[in-house]
C-alpha cells in the first residue's frame, strides 16, 4: 500500500499510448527532482483534456503545441519572478520537510528532514550534488525515530573470518577489486603427481602465494580490507592472523562509495597495492542490526559519500520511509543546485494560472 505517484504507475498494467506518455512524465518528473509526480501527471491530464476541448473546436493540433509552448516559457519566466533564495539550512529542512508530506512519516518527519539536509550538504561538490552518493540502508526493526546518517558507508556484510577484529579505530583501508585467491590457469593443465612430497610441495607452493599476497597487503600498513571479489580460505587465516578486519564480494557500488567516503583507491592489482592507496576512516564496526551483521564505515573525514540507516517496526513502514527519504533528497538536492524555492500549497499555480490568463489577453490569433 502505496501514495507515492510514481510508484503506483510503475505497478499499472497501462496499454493506451496516451496513458503512457503521462507515466513518462511521472517517471521524468522523478528522475530530474525525485518528488512532484502527482501534481505533473495531474497538471498533464488537464492540459490534455483542455487539448481535447481545442481539437473538437477544429483548432490544429500544431497551433495548440505552438500554444502550450509559448505559455511553458512564460510559466517559467513567472516562476523566475516569484521564487526566493534558499541557501539556508532551515529552508532546507522545510523543504525536505514539504517533500515527505503525506508519506507516512509525520511523527519522525522534521528529524528525517534533517538527516537529509546534512547529507546533501554533505556530499555535495561544488553547488552540485550526486544523489548516488548517498546511501539509503533500510533495515526492519526498532522504530522511525532510531533511522540515523552515518558519515561514512554502512556495507550489509559481515567479517568473513571470526577471528578478525570486530572494531578497529583509525582505520586504513583498502579497497581491492581483485580475488585473494591463487589464479587458476585459462588453460587445461594435467599435473601427474608420483609421489606423497610432490603433492605437499604442490600444497606448499599454493600456500606460500597465497601468504605472498597477505604480506605485500599487510606491509603497506592495512587494517580494514574490502574486496569486490573472493577472498580464499587460507588468506582470511592470515588476515586474522594479521588483525586485518576483511569483507568479501562488496557490490560494485559499495566499493565506489568507499573510495568518496575514504579517500581510498580502488586497486585491480594486488601488487600495485601501495600506502597511498589506502583511505581512512575514524573507526569501522561491525555491529548486530536486527539480527543481522553489517559493517559501519564511520567517522570519515570530509566524506563525499554517506549512508541513512532507516528504521521502522515492518517493512512496509520502512519501505514508505525509504520512499519518502528518496523523494526529499531528490528535491533538497534540486533547491541546493538551483538556490530558490517557490511557496507550497498551489500558491505557485494559482499565480501562473493568473498571470498567464491576463498574459494571453494580449496574444493576437487564435
Amino acid at each position: 500500500v502505496t501514495n507515492d505517484g510514481v510508484t503506483i504507475l510503475k505497478e499499472m498494467d497501462i496499454e493506451h499510448p496516451a496513458a503512457k506518455m503521462l507515466v513518462e512524465v511521472a517517471k521524468t518528473q522523478e528522475d530530474e527532482v525525485g518528488d512532484g509526480t502527482t501534481t505533473a501527471v495531474t497538471i498533464a491530464g488537464d492540459l490534455l483534456k483542455k487539448a481535447e476541448e481545442l481539437l473538437d473546436m477544429d483548432i490544429h493540433p500544431t497551433i495548440i503545441a505552438m500554444g502550450y509552448r509559448q505559455a511553458a516559457k512564460k510559466a517559467q519566466e513567472i516562476l523566475d519572478s516569484i521564487a526566493i533564495s534558499a541557501s539556508d539550512k532551515d529552508t532546507l529542512v522545510k523543504v525536505a520537510m514539504t517533500a515527505m508530506t503525506g508519506k507516512g512519516t509525520e511523527k519522525a518527519r522534521k528529524p528525517l528532514a534533517e538527516l537529509v539536509v546534512e547529507a546533501v550538504k554533505q556530499v555535495e561538490e561544488n553547488g552540485e550534488v550526486d544523489k548516488d552518493h548517498i546511501k539509503i540502508e533500510k533495515k526492519e526493526g526498532g522504530s522511525v525515530d532510531d533511522s540515523m546518517l552515518v558519515q561514512g558507508v554502512i556495507i550489509d556484510k559481515e567479517r568473513v573470518h571470526p577471528g578478525m577484529p570486530k572494531k578497529v579505530e583509525n582505520a586504513k583501508i583498502a579497497l581491492l577489486n581483485c580475488p585473494i585467491e591463487v589464479k587458476e590457469t585459462e588453460v587445461d593443465a594435467e599435473i601427474r603427481i608420483t609421489d606423497p612430497s610432490q603433492m605437499q610441495a604442490f600444497i606448499e607452493q599454493e600456500e606460500k602465494m597465497i601468504k605472498d599476497m597477505v604480506d605485500k597487503i599487510v606491509s603497506t600498513g592495512v587494517n580494514v580490507l574490502f574486496c569486490q571479489k573472493g577472498i580464499d580460505d587460507l588468506a582470511q587465516h592470515y588476515l586474522a592472523k594479521a588483525g586485518v578486519l576483511a569483507v568479501r564480494r562488496v557490490k560494485k557500488s559499495d566499493i565506489e562509495k568507499l573510495s568518496k567516503a575514504t579517500g581510498a583507491k580502488i586497486v585491480t592489482n594486488i601488487e600495485d597495492l601501495s600506502e597511498e592507496d589506502l583511505g581512512n576512516a575514524g573507526r569501522v564496526v561491525e555491529k548486530k542490526i536486527s539480527g543481522e551483521e553489517m559493517i559501519f564505515v564511520e567517522e570519515c573525514k570530509e566524506p563525499k559519500a554517506v549512508t541513512i540507516l532507516v528504521r521502522g517496526s515492518t517493512e512496509h513502514v520502512v519501505s514508505e520511509v525509504e520512499r519518502a527519504i528518496e523523494d526529499a533528497i531528490g528535491v533538497v538536492s534540486a533547491t541546493v543546485e538551483d538556490g530558490k524555492v517557490v511557496a507550497g500549497g498551489g500558491a505557485p499555480e494559482v499565480e501562473i494560472a493568473k498571470r498567464l490568463k491576463d498574459y494571453s489577453e494580449s496574444i493576437s490569433g487564435r
